[in-house]
């Protein structure tokens, strides 16, 4: 095979920064026509519930059901499928479950409260969402990873009834989806996808409940859709291509790096896998690396397409200059397959989920370590954090003056409120000031 074009960056060149910033550019805005159709599937649903739902669903599915009835899956459904899975693949899931669970029950967050000398008591009360809605990929793309990672927060932050809506096109259903469910302690499935299944959960059907928040992946219509019905529900985030970087001191096997790139690679064509090293040797290694094993993998063509599209290998200064070339790239992935990846920890400032040292590929953070592998996408992880049983979690401020609190606070109250002209604000709180 000819030699793959992968672009190639030192970070001293005099255009670094505007070659870096045009090759990490993705926009993610759904152009006008998938706009219009999501918002006439939004209309519809809105407007005539359950029947518009099994038409959309019979037109996109290439289903044929006369009913709801038809299109919603059982408690016993569920753990037929979680029995009926072969016992390596239920082993593996429960190990999976068991880590996500644990992990998250770390990020419960508590109410509290506290007295002032006074007697005023402030504090803050913490309480999960009564209904979230959980979208998971189906056909082709089906992740029963996706299903641990976004039901088991909202399971462990206490949400009462997790909706999952999973499209199952020409009838196929996958088996380890619906198992991870069971395992999840999903409440009920509907196998409906699309801009159709979000609709029906962001405003509910006949039959669908409206749900408070919805979390998952989707394709181009799902996205549009998420962030068409947002403030009327939550939801987690509009997720661009997946990415991986990749900080190496050049002491790694080539041949691991290489591989670690293509796992981000072989997701779709726009994923992007990048490289930073200091030693230029070195990223010629990983180059003849991804040339010898390109060949042996399943999805080679997918891979090659978003290496030769997007990937970019950079020759850094040193590990400093390495760290700073990652935080500007803000990764969803990133591995330090360094020598010393704790001395390297203070100097990364942005990134979704950190893999530390030679041994932790990222593959394991996809399905088994225990942290979330929902992650800031596109530079967000700027200012976004991984998906967490915090996003299942509500805060309510606490507030209860005693009466020599009220007055006090009241003399303070009144001043501001009238020096912002609120004359009302005022006098509620001088009603409350002690004569």
């Amino acid at each position: 095979m000819s030699k793959l074009e992968i672009v190639r960056l030192d970070s001293q060149q005099a255009d670094f920064s505007e070659r870096l910033d045009a090759l990490l550019a993705w926009e993610s805005v759904s152009d006008t026509q998938v706009n219009d159709i999501v918002n006439e599937i939004l209309g519809r649903i809105r407007a005539e519930g359950d029947a518009a739902l099994v038409e959309y669903t019979n037109r996109f599915d290439r289903m044929s059901v006369d009913s709801m009835a038809q299109l919603e899956m059982g408690q016993d459904r569920l753990q037929q499928a979680l029995a009926d899975l072969p016992a390596d693949q239920r082993s593996a899931l429960e190990k999976a479950a068991e880590r996500v669970r644990a992990y998250h029950e770390r990020q419960l967050s508590s109410s509290w409260q506290y007295t002032e000398a006074d007697g005023t008591m402030l504090g803050q009360k913490v309480t999960p969402m009564d209904r979230v809605g959980l979208y998971v990929p189906g056909g082709k793309a089906a992740y029963p990873s996706s299903v641990l990672m976004n039901a088991l927060p909202a399971h462990v932050a206490g949400v009462e009834e997790i909706i999952m809506v999973v499209p199952t096109p020409d009838g196929v259903v996958n088996e380890l989806v619906l198992a991870a469910a069971a395992l999840a302690g999903v409440s009920r499935v509907f196998t409906v996808g699309g801009a159709q299944a979000v609709a029906a959960l962001a405003y509910g059907t006949e039959t669908v409940p409206r749900v408070d928040k919805i979390v998952g992946p989707g394709n181009i219509f799902v996205a549009t859709a998420k962030r068409a019905v947002f403030g009327a529900v939550g939801i987690d985030m509009i997720a661009g291509p997946s990415e991986i970087l990749v900080i190496c001191d050049g002491q790694t096997d080539p041949d691991w790096v290489a591989m670690d790139l293509f796992s981000q690679a072989e997701h779709d064509e726009d994923a992007q896998p990048i490289l930073v090293s200091p030693d230029a040797e070195f990223i010629d290694r990983v180059q003849a690396s991804i040339e010898k094993l390109l060949p042996t993998m399943e999805r080679a063509e997918i891979i090659e397409a978003s290496l030769h599209n997007r990937a970019i290998l950079i020759k850094a200064q040193d590990l400093s200059d390495a760290a700073r070339i990652s935080n500007r790239v803000a990764p969803e992935h990133l591995e330090l397959s360094v020598a010393d990846p704790e001395a390297m920890l203070n100097d990364i400032r942005h990134a979704g989920a950190i893999f530390m040292g030679r041994y932790t590929a990222e593959a394991l953070g996809d399905y088994c370590a225990g942290p979330n592998h929902v992650l800031p996408t596109s530079g967000t992880a700027r200012f976004s954090s991984p998906l967490g049983v915090y996003d299942f979690q509500k805060r309510s401020s606490l507030i209860m003056f005693s009466h020599d609190g009220a007055s006090e606070m009241g003399k303070v109250a009144s001043v501001l409120a009238r020096g912002e002209g609120l004359t009302a604000h005022a006098r509620s709180a001088e009603y409350r000031i002690k004569s």
